[in-house]
């Protein structure tokens, strides 16, 4: 008795889509460990902080130099990622992620957290970009913007979950559970990977390297965000006080913030310029520049990298304002935090559909309104002394702007990249995306201390009482620790007015920081305007008819 050859043919693809959609969710998964690791220790910063002995510089670069090595060599993962297998890299990501998460757990000193999260970030930035090149590569048709949309839909919603699992892990067990929460997940991830996710790579690609733009990308935005958070410490031209990296003393007058911005200026030209040459002459490259000929790959990587300078920099500012101004818990902090999630989560459900009516474009557009809403309304909001409940709405309608942006972004861009050039495609949006973030957490970090440092100093100087040596040291050490002496000071009745003082100046920051990310919002929105009004299901639909008729398989 011959069995139904349809049927088999049908059973097998069921079954390979089963696998595909599984694959998905733990592909998703490693994603939503990365993304949320980005996040998670802003509620623990005060903890950190406390634990450690770090100043507010360092803890700033506990949260920055992970953002920074992601964007510094996103470009090289995926271009690493097209030749030698996407899965591969993808596992290789989970295991230094895993094991720099356990260096974090059990770090005594703010160096060694430091350096596990450069760690994380090396593990984070081989993560990102292959799993879009996994899913580009994997999914067909309709499927693959339903898939874009999970994938961005889990970067908008655990972004914002973050905080709330870091704040139920600091208050009930300790800081270092929100790096080692990682190793289970990554395990879990690891396996599922491996047995439901296909290998795909680029057969064609030109074998070599581009060894010198690696290089000069990388170093040419470390050096740009390393100037823009260290400035207020070091000095924006000249040097401020004695600065020492480790044992050794900054020699010359000139600070290094002012000689980082020129290494990086000078490293980008260069950078540009030599892929421009690669480019003209066949080689391989680090940055496809034929990419940028696609507009709606060229115009999405403009307006992703604008909108990122404000999506996520005030949720550094925030979780400080909760807990030193306003005594919040770090649970506490979390659970106001996850107003944004369920925000994210609500629109994510719809924003597919809607772009289906009207267009990706749109839903990004609508997204990025909603998103300056919801953060100008919290720079209104924020007080030391008025009801904080406001806040708590105005990041509900935040979130929903993120659920919506961040997902059908991710979709523009890569619409039209072909799936043979995923790995690039992804890691340059990916790394547009990271440079915005990197740059915007270092300018609202620094408006957020500066600020502080300049109201508190306004502040005391109405002080009589206070003499100026004891107002710069106040000063000092409340921007040192985050404003982490406040409680200190309230708990005293002596110096209770200079408390006060500290978080009115606190709040005034977190305010100012919030306009700021409002305002590279409104820009971003103008840039998305430049977006066309490309579907994602027409050019889904185009897609699977070129692949029906044997033109458009997958590599």
């Amino acid at each position: 008795m011959s069995s139904d050859p349809g049927n088999t043919v049908s059973s097998e693809g069921q079954a390979a889509s089963r696998r595909r959609w599984f694959g998905l969710f733990f592909v998703s998964l490693g994603v939503a460990m990365i993304i949320v690791d980005a996040t998670i220790v802003n509620v623990a910063v005060p903890s950190i902080i406390k634990d450690l002995g770090i100043t507010s510089s360092q803890a700033q670069w506990v949260q920055e130099v992970y953002t920074l090595v992601f964007a510094a060599l996103l470009l090289v993962a995926g271009r690493v990622a097209d030749r030698f297998g996407r899965k591969r890299l993808f596992l290789i990501g989970i295991v230094i992620f895993a094991l720099a998460s356990i260096l974090a757990a059990i770090a005594d000193s703010g160096a060694t957290l430091i350096g596990a999260r450069v760690l994380q970030g090396v593990g984070g930035a081989i993560m990102l970009p292959t799993s879009l090149s996994l899913i580009n590569a994997e999914f067909r048709g309709r499927e693959r913007g339903v898939a874009f949309a999970i994938w961005g839909s889990t970067i908008g919603g655990t972004a914002a979950l973050g905080p709330l699992l870091g704040g139920w892990l600091t208050t009930d067990f300790s800081w270092r559970w929100a790096f080692g929460i990682n190793i289970p997940i990554g395990i879990a991830v690891f396996i599922g990977t491996t047995l439901l996710v296909k290998e795909s790579k680029d057969d064609h690609a030109v074998r070599g390297n581009d060894l010198l733009g690696s290089a000069l990308s990388i170093i040419g935005i470390s050096a740009m965000v390393f100037g823009l958070i260290e400035g207020r410490s070091f000095g924006w031209i000249t040097t401020r006080g004695e600065v020492t990296f480790g044992s050794w003393i900054w020699p010359l007058a000139i600070s290094p913030v002012f000689v980082a911005f020129i290494v990086g200026a000078i490293t980008i030209a260069a950078f540009i310029m030599v892929e421009v040459r690669r480019n003209r002459s066949d080689q391989v490259v680090l940055l496809d520049l034929s990419l940028f000929s696609i507009s709606s790959f060229r115009n999405g990587n403009i307006a992703a990298l604008i909108v990122s300078l404000g999506e996520f920099g005030i949720l550094f500012a925030l979780p400080l304002w909760f807990q030193n101004v306003r005594g919040w818990s770090a649970f506490s902090t979390g659970q106001a935090l996850l107003a944004l999630a369920l925000g994210s989560f609500v629109t994510s459900g719809f924003g597919g559909q809607l772009a289906l009516k009207r267009s990706p474009a749109f839903v990004v557009r609508l997204g990025i309104v909603l998103e300056i809403v919801g953060i100008a309304g919290i720079g209104f909001a924020v007080s030391a002394d008025e009801p904080t409940w406001p806040v708590i709405p105005l990041l509900f309608i935040y979130g929903m702007g993120v659920g919506l942006a961040t997902a059908q972004l991710t979709g523009v861009v890569l619409a039209d990249v072909p799936v043979a050039k995923s790995g690039q495609g992804s890691g340059t949006q990916s790394t547009s995306r990271q440079i915005g973030s990197a740059l915007g957490i270092a300018i609202l970090g620094t408006i957020l201390f500066s600020g502080l440092a300049t109201g508190l100093t306004d502040r005391l100087e109405q002080m009589p009482q206070v003499t100026a040596e004891q107002r710069e040291q106040i000063v000092n050490t409340t921007a040192a620790t985050a404003g982490a002496l406040i409680p200190e000071l309230e708990s005293n009745p002596m110096t209770a007015p200079i408390a006060q003082a500290a978080k009115e100046s606190f709040s005034q920051a977190t305010r100012w920081s919030a306009f700021a990310a409002a305002g590279f919002l409104v820009i971003g929105f103008f840039a998305s305007l430049s977006l066309g009004k490309t579907s994602l299901l027409s050019a889904a639909e185009v897609e699977a008819a070129a692949t029906e008729a044997g033109q458009g398989e997958p590599q």
